[in-house]
């Protein structure tokens, strides 16, 4: 594929999110093309916020999750890895139930950082977040730069 350095596996990729925050909140890999990466996330009372609505720390979650992966597609995996830099989110639309998708395209790949676009959709189709990662690009043996 013309962005993955890595041939991305989407059930190796699911299979990554045993014991993490990724597994607790049923994220799960759906597709990959040549440009972008998607993944959803289940709408229920572990991703709420008192309200009933899908909270914004999990939606940046999902944002984060599906970058990284993304970025670790991305790059040679015996010499780099990849740890988030940055991460904004702009909450568009509140969502109670269902799934959320977040479909995850390259901005920038460069040597040592990668910027992705990140847009989360409702299972009708309708923006409900905008989110920009910035990974950071890291030599294996090397402590990641400080948050």
């Amino acid at each position: 594929m013309a962005l993955w350095r890595t041939v991305p596996d989407l059930e190796q990729l699911n299979a990554l999110q045993k014991n993490t925050i990724g597994e607790v909140l049923d994220i799960r890999f759906e597709a990959i093309d040549d440009e972008s990466l998607s993944a959803s996330m289940v709408i229920d009372h572990r991703t709420h916020q008192p309200y009933g609505l899908l909270h914004g720390g999990a939606s940046v979650v999902l944002a984060e999750t599906v970058g990284s992966m993304a970025s670790y597609l991305c790059i040679d995996a015996s010499k780099f890895y990849c740890v988030g830099l940055e991460i904004n989110a702009n909450h568009l639309r509140g969502l109670r139930s269902g799934r959320v998708t977040a479909v995850a395209k390259a901005i920038h790949i460069g040597r040592t950082t990668h910027v992705w676009d990140i847009r989360l959709s409702s299972d009708e189709g309708k923006a409900s977040c905008v989110s920009r990662l910035t990974m950071a690009v890291v030599p294996l043996g090397q402590t990641p730069p400080a948050r």
